[in-house]
């Protein structure tokens, strides 16, 4: 739509083109009024012909004629003429940075002059509440003056700071370039943040991504990631690190620290404000002697501690290539390792919380950790780590929480209810033993035995090359010990590091013991794990910090307060503390992983009507009321890593939190069947008890299931899952980890005082038990066959039993009448199988695709379905940012400064 000299837009006549882009075009333009000159931006075509695309741009123009900076070049106004839709700019003299850039990169001043400029603007967008979105050199120009001119807001979005942030790929911008432009998208993309490459949520740290991307481009001359497509680049945006050797030797070292925070892929570790990255150049900009990193003066330990978070001077790549020709003892690098494009680190199985399951290698040259690619099943896969790819060792389906050999040669790790082992280098996998399949942690002994934590039993110890276990711990009955749990040996190999959960909160920590069984001491009062990092110090997880303290490995005696080493470290609800660490001083460390959902109601062919009227969040569960007006809903709380109840009324579409004793609950919701009782599992006293409330929310909590209860039935008090109460509202029944197998049912009677009496057992794992909607039959979910299938039996038990699900499938519901039986296939569609007299079953049926995350979990909802059988109330899964794992190396360095 090449406009001519001499058209006219309004008082407005073109003289010449200025440049042309995938959105349109723009030129240079004679204000015939006021007798100036201006530049007009065309819009595309296909733009004006969309009403509501030309109201909202119309809004925006608006919002963003409001901008009235010196380092902003301002929009003088909105035309129309003859179906042509135009924006009035300030036409700016000068070259761009993209043309000073051919040149080379700037000196370090010139650098920081320019970008003290750019982020002069972006603040005053920002404090408007606009993101610019598209910042990069093209669009930054330099006037012959030295005054920096941001131009181009034509990608700006309008968002309220009160507001959550809204995903890029529903806003609405009329100017956001169509999926075909490929000319505009990959001459932007090189600057895209992780987030918007993804097309997930984007805020003003969006911008902040952008102008450490030119920042590095005016020092470097050459953008941080780059790529001969879109694909290319956004790969490398998301996957890749900066050459961090490529800034010259005079960049200040705040400089360099600035860079690396804005150029977190974690938008929760990113600059959150570009304010204060204008201050920071200032202040080098006056003194441009050494500081420390980011507002981090390094006083003290907690102080010195999070500048390693901050302090990010090369990236691991260039310390890795470097380190034979310099004292690796006075660098502190930190880089973040991420689980692939379109990948995920994999959850732990049965665990409500979940943190990604890695190990570095002795040497702390290699990190192993547990992912799957996208359609692919949780494996291991091996980083180096100075090469950015990783590589998937084969025959490791399903594998989690791996442990290095001490000489590096061999990983071991969980898989399908048996502990295995692998060569570093790849090759035949080897079966050692059989496990639980609630496993926790394994570690090798110089000797050549692996300790590992298995079930509800003691920590046990089998040979390397493979044998029976034997224990190495053993429970305490007065502190009514229910599991050890994590260990990790000490460097004189005949001391170890465990947890212990136990009957008695004040008995739970982590402890010290031997292989010879002599030694049980506890050393951290905390429901976490630790490992043992060279000089002298226990890592371990508490709440949302990494700390560290002083420890003793001769003496096994801590001393000094701990201190904190990194924010936003996981410790799940398995007494899990999300950190490895090597011989060399490399550490690594994850924060959760977020399983955030959207309760949405879908039809049976697919169609999403509604949302349930609840909030996005991680709900571990959820259950619709008898009556189907109210939803009980388990939430995780990532600020307090706690799990809570909230009751939503459906029809006024509103929550409330349900207060509840102890506060430490463990959720599973369930309704009684005339919806006036709830029932829910707490672990308030160290160990898993169910409570019963009204659901009206007065009186007091009752407890069912105590651990009185659990030693009459002989039942281990770890994991107890409630999943339905029966019809009559006389039992409950609930899923339990078997001693050394895997998870059985039992069946809790609320009429009477008996203990709990298991109800189906065998070699596999025994979930998601529901009742018939008349109290006769109970569908589970089990993997006996190696696979999980759904069953039926009897209640009482029969010799019946029948396969319900054909090729795979978990978590069975039931219609209200009991005519139908729906599940989830293993691609997660929802299946539904016909009830017929008898009863008989009929053919499984696909209804619909699903957007739940993947995996099997006794712990975790999916879905609900209504008493008609016509909608489906399914945890959507929403779209979150990559939880990376942070591996910092030579991290004891940063106490010393």
């Amino acid at each position: 739509m090449a406009l001519a000299a001499g058209t006219r837009i309004g008082p407005y006549e073109i003289t010449d083109i200025l440049g042309a882009g995938g959105m349109g075009e723009v030129y240079r333009a004679r204000d015939t009024k006021l007798k100036r000159t201006v530049a007009i931006k065309v819009v595309l075509e296909g733009f004006s012909r969309d009403p509501e695309r030309v109201a909202r741009f119309e809004r925006e123009a608006e919002m963003l004629a409001t901008l009235n900076h010196p380092h902003i070049a301002a929009i003088y106004g909105l035309e129309e003429s003859n179906g042509i839709q135009a924006l009035v700019l300030e036409l700016v003299e000068g070259s761009t940075l993209a043309d000073r850039l051919l040149e080379g990169p700037l000196p370090v001043d010139q650098a920081l002059a320019v970008a003290c400029q750019i982020a002069a603007a972006l603040e005053a967008a920002h404090t408007r509440g606009i993101i610019h979105r598209d910042l990069k050199p093209a669009n930054v120009k330099l006037r012959p003056d030295g005054m920096v001119k941001v131009l181009d807001f034509g990608l700006a979005k309008v968002f309220d700071a009160t507001s959550p942030p809204q995903n890029l790929t529903q806003s609405p911008t009329v100017l956001s370039p169509a999926p075909t432009l490929t000319g505009v998208i990959l001459g932007t993309a090189k600057y895209m943040s992780p987030e918007q490459a993804r097309g997930q949520i984007v805020d003003k740290r969006t911008d902040v991504w952008a102008f450490g991307c030119v920042l590095y481009e005016m020092l470097t001359g050459k953008p941080p990631f780059d790529g001969d497509t879109f694909t290319d680049a956004a790969a490398a945006i998301v996957r890749n690190e900066p050459e961090w050797r490529a800034l010259p030797p005079s960049t200040p070292p705040a400089i360099r620290a600035l860079i690396v925070r804005c150029l977190k892929k974690d938008q929760a570790q990113r600059l959150h404000e570009i304010a204060d990255a204008r201050f920071q150049i200032e202040d080098v900009q006056s003194d441009p002697g050494p500081s420390p990193a980011v507002g981090v003066p390094a006083k003290n330990h907690r102080e010195r501690a999070a500048w390693i978070a901050a302090l990010l001077f090369l990236g691991a790549a260039g310390y890795f290539a470097s380190r034979s020709s310099t004292n690796p003892a006075s660098a502190t690098i930190s880089f973040p390792v991420l689980p692939g494009e379109r990948g995920a680190f994999s959850p732990m199985v049965n665990t409500t919380v979940n943190v990604p399951s890695f190990a570095l290698s002795p040497d702390g040259q290699f990190l192993v950790f547990s992912a799957e690619a996208q359609g692919g099943k949780p494996a291991l896969w091996l980083r180096s780590l100075d090469r950015v790819n990783a590589l998937q060792l084969a025959g490791t389906d399903d594998a989690q929480d791996p442990s290095w050999s001490p000489d590096g040669r061999w990983i071991a790790f969980f898989a399908d209810g048996k502990l295995k082992k692998i060569p570093a280098a790849g090759g035949p996998v080897q079966v050692l033993t059989q496990t639980a399949t609630d496993f926790r942690g394994g570690t090798w002994t110089p000797e050549g035995r692996i300790l590992f934590a298995s079930g509800t039993v003691p920590i046990m110890s089998v040979d390397a090359a493979g044998g029976l276990p034997v224990p190495v711990t053993q429970f305490d009955e007065s502190r009514r010990d229910t599991t050890h749990r994590n260990p990790h040996m000490l460097p004189d190999g005949r001391h170890f590091l465990y947890s212990v959960m136990s009957g008695r909160q004040d008995q739970n920590g982590v402890y010290v013991g031997s292989v010879d069984g002599r030694i049980k001491k506890r050393l951290l009062p905390v429901n976490t794990s630790a490992v043992y990092s060279p000089p002298g110090y226990l890592l371990f997880a508490d709440g949302d910090a990494l700390l560290g303290q002083v420890f003793d490995a001769q003496r096994l005696e801590l001393s000094g307060q701990p201190f904190v080493v990194a924010e936003h470290a996981g410790r799940n609800t398995a007494f899990m503390s999300a950190v490895s660490a090597s011989r060399t001083g490399t550490l690594a460390y994850a924060g959760i992983v977020s399983q955030a959902g959207r309760l949405a109601w879908i039809d049976r062919e697919g169609n999403t009507l509604a949302t349930g009227g609840a909030p996005d969040g991680d709900y571990t569960d959820f259950r619709l009321a008898p009556d189907e007006t109210r939803l009980a809903a388990s939430l995780f709380d990532p600020k307090s890593n706690a799990i809570e109840i909230w009751l939503t009324d459906l029809a006024r579409r509103s929550s409330s939190r349900v207060a509840l004793a102890g506060g430490l609950v463990t959720a599973s919701a369930l309704w009684s069947p005339n919806g006036t009782r709830l029932m829910y599992r707490s672990n308030v006293h160290g160990v898993i008890e169910f409570y019963e409330r009204s659901a009206a929310g007065g009186g007091s909590d009752r407890q069912v299931l105590s651990l009185d209860a659990f030693r009459a039935a002989q039942l281990p008090s770890l994991n107890l899952v409630p999943t339905d109460w029966s019809p009559d509202g006389r039992s409950v029944i609930f899923s339990a980890p078997a001693a050394e197998t895997a998870n059985d049912l039992w069946l809790l009677p609320l009429a009477t005082p008996e203990p709990p009496a298991k109800f189906i057992t065998s070699p596999g794992d025994q979930l998601h038990a529901n009742f018939s909607p008349d109290g006769s039959l109970v569908a589970y979910s089990s993997n006996e066959s190696g696979q999980f299938e759904v069953y039926l039996e009897t209640i009482p038990r029969s010799d019946r039993k029948v396969a319900v699900s054909a090729s795979g499938g978990y978590e069975p519901r039931w219609r209200g009448d009991g005519r139908e039986i729906y599940y989830l296939s293993p691609e997660r569609k929802l299946m539904a199988v016909a009830v017929g007299p008898g009863p008989t079953f009929g053919i499984p049926k696909p209804l619909f695709q699903t957007r739940v995350r993947p995996g099997v979990s006794g712990n975790r909802t999916h879905y609900v379905v209504s008493r008609d059988g016509q909608r489906f109330l399914v945890n959507t899964a929403l779209d979150t940012p990559d939880t990376p794992i942070t591996v910092i190396v030579n991290w004891p360095a940063a106490l010393k400064k």
